[in-house]
């Protein structure tokens, strides 16, 4: 991905959905959940740490072409997913490609970031991946 920025836009949405588990696991999480392909009400990966500081993260993955920016509706429809699970701790919303302008500043956004809510665009995707294969090496 390194060499070829373009290469993140052709790997199938359920490979990126396997790809954002994996991190998770090699993150240190203790349970991982890859949700099947439909039917996940809202939850690609649900990614659990326990301890002093136990999380409950579900992470919601949007494999978008560039210039397919997620809009403030889909970060929204998590915030919902975030409502009525009361488990979780954090949510995410994670793409290969962007945001919609000004989605940090929506009034029903904003008061979530970073705490209780994250965006992850496919820049900071990629430097997420990147930092754990070099920790790994």
């Amino acid at each position: 991905m390194g060499r070829d920025p373009g290469a993140v836009h052709q790997i199938d949405p359920r490979k990126w959905e396997e790809l954002i588990a994996g991190w998770y696991k090699a993150a240190g999480f203790d349970e991982v959940t890859l949700t099947p392909r439909s039917a996940d009400l809202g939850r690609d990966v649900i990614a659990v740490k326990h301890g002093v500081l136990s999380v409950r993260i579900i992470d919601q993955v949007k494999a978008y072409s560039p210039g397919n920016l997620v809009s403030a509706n889909d970060v929204r429809a998590l915030m919902g997913v975030l409502g009525s699970d009361l488990a979780a701790s954090k949510g995410l919303v994670t793409t290969t490609s962007d945001f919609a302008p000004n989605i940090t500043t929506d009034r029903l956004i904003a008061p979530l970031l970073p705490t209780r809510l994250e965006l992850v665009n496919g820049v900071e995707l990629i430097n997420r991946l990147n930092s754990l294969a070099h920790k790994k090496l």
